[in-house]
């Protein structure tokens, strides 16, 4: 992308994250001239202070929704990693006038009318309901190690580890539920990471593949990409963006 051509990127975080873990690449983006936000939704994050068990999928796309009307964003690049999907795929569907590209980065797609945990093996479902039991009574889940993410031990891993915050387990419990198909018809593109893979994400690989007029791209780097390729991250942005 020429530097002629500015756009509006808004940076959704994943689970157990927040608007923190998109530093470098908001960093790269603004140096090319773009302007960045990085929302971080309720609960997690600088806002885990707001854990509640009354946090549910709506609550995270009513974060995103008012993040794009408050900062008055037009024709947005928007991009949801993971998890943030969820909230991506709403705002899509409440706002898809501010949006003026979708892109899902190695995201866990979850249609409407599913909950997360419909997309995941029961035995990740029932370990982190053991979980959440076991460490609030339920109302949250730890997080998982950095390494789980793809991040290899070191310095990354050190980062990420000390920023990582429970995720409110009700939005993996609740349903998601759209109006419109996934996208709601807006340009769209799946970037799959591909080294490692994350779990069983090659099945949502495919499922990307098969949508139909969604752009598809690869990166060779971990679940957080972010994190372990900002460099071609940023670059792949700019290039889906154009």
């Amino acid at each position: 992308m020429g530097r002629g051509l500015k756009r509006n990127f808004v940076l959704l975080h994943g689970a157990f994250h927040g608007g923190w873990c998109w530093a470098r690449v908001a960093e790269r983006l603004i140096e090319a001239g773009h302007r960045v936000t990085t929302p971080t939704q309720t609960g997690v994050g600088e806002r885990h202070h707001l854990m509640s068990e009354s946090i549910t999928v709506e609550t995270f796309i009513c974060d995103l929704v008012n993040h794009l009307v408050a900062e008055e964003i037009e024709d947005a690049v928007l991009v949801g990693h993971s998890f943030g999907n969820v909230a991506t795929s709403g705002a899509a569907d409440r706002v898809p006038e501010r949006i003026g590209r979708l892109i899902y980065l190695d995201s866990r797609l979850v249609q409407s009318g599913q909950c997360a945990f419909d997309t995941q093996p029961a035995a990740v479902v029932a370990a982190r309901i053991a979980a959440a039991e076991a460490f609030n009574g339920g109302k949250s889940c730890p997080p998982p190690p950095a390494e789980s993410f793809g991040i290899p031990p070191g310095a990354d891993a050190d980062w990420v580890n000390r920023r990582l915050t429970p995720q409110p387990m009700g939005v993996f419990s609740s349903v998601l539920r759209l109006a419109g198909p996934l996208g709601n018809h807006l340009p769209a593109t799946y970037i799959g990471c591909t080294a490692p893979y994350y779990g069983t994400q090659a099945e949502f690989h495919a499922l990307a593949r098969r949508q139909p007029g969604w752009g598809w791209a690869e990166l060779a780097t971990g679940h957080d990409a972010m994190v372990t390729a900002p460099d071609a991250l940023a670059a792949l942005l700019q290039e889906i963006g154009a």
